[in-house]
């Protein structure tokens, strides 16, 4: 092959290759900017949240709830309309999964902080210690910002039906004292739901697994996009 064929052969199949990058990119790209689903009961695991939704697939919404957050300023349905969410449960002298959840959460808070249309709900699942004032001093000690990061308390009845019933994390116990917010009902996860600006689940993430909360956070821009 003379010297003419070869640079020939060699740009030929430069082209060839960077046609290629350039499909594999584009369909990385499309795949990454495909829609978020949105998420019913009939999409999650059946043995997460309360019996009473089984069988539900049609549209499902965060509903109405009051709660009290770490300044004692009253929370409720408003705050979050036209807003994206993002929710956990937790509780402060916790010393397992939650820590690492709420260090996990930071990572979301410092990236989103300064935009006023995305707020984390953090809701304590044992609200008969968690007093407006300790959860100001939980907030304080992880750099929240108090308008966007909003550490919820109330009563533990409203809280539990939150949990089973509307973020779908946490599975009812057939005993009537569990069920209904009981002395001995205690609710324990480690999943943090994004919600879009019409209050519709569109994912669930391991808020212990900070790859997963990787993905959450790049999950977001694509309901900023919506």
């Amino acid at each position: 092959m003379n010297k003419i064929n070869l640079l020939t052969a060699i740009f030929f199949l430069s082209i060839v290759a960077l046609v290629g990058f350039l499909s594999q990119l584009m369909d990385y790209e499309a795949k990454s900017n495909k829609p978020l689903p949105i998420l019913t009961p009939c999409d999650v695991n059946p043995d997460l949240y309360d019996s009473s939704l089984k069988k539900k697939c049609l549209r499902h919404e965060i509903k109405n709830f009051n709660l009290i957050d770490q300044l004692s300023r009253e929370v409720n349905e408003e705050l979050i309309k036209n807003k994206i969410v993002i929710a956990d449960f937790f509780f402060v002298s916790c010393g397992s999964i939650c820590p690492i959840m709420t260090n996990q959460l930071e990572r979301v808070h410092k990236k989103y902080k300064h935009n006023k249309n995305i707020i984390i709900l953090s809701h304590t699942v044992w609200p008969e210690q968690d007093t407006p004032e300790v959860l100001l001093k939980y907030a304080n000690l992880h750099n929240a910002s108090h308008n966007s990061w909003r550490f919820l308390t109330g009563d533990k009845k409203e809280i539990y039906r939150l949990a089973r019933k509307e973020y779908l994390v946490a599975p009812e116990i057939n005993d009537t004292n569990y069920n209904h917010g009981g002395e001995a009902d205690f609710v324990h996860t480690q999943n943090i739901v994004l919600v879009d600006q019409k209050q519709r689940i569109r994912g669930f993430y391991n808020g212990t697994d900070s790859a997963d909360i990787s993905r959450l956070i790049k999950d977001i821009p694509l309901l900023i996009k919506d």
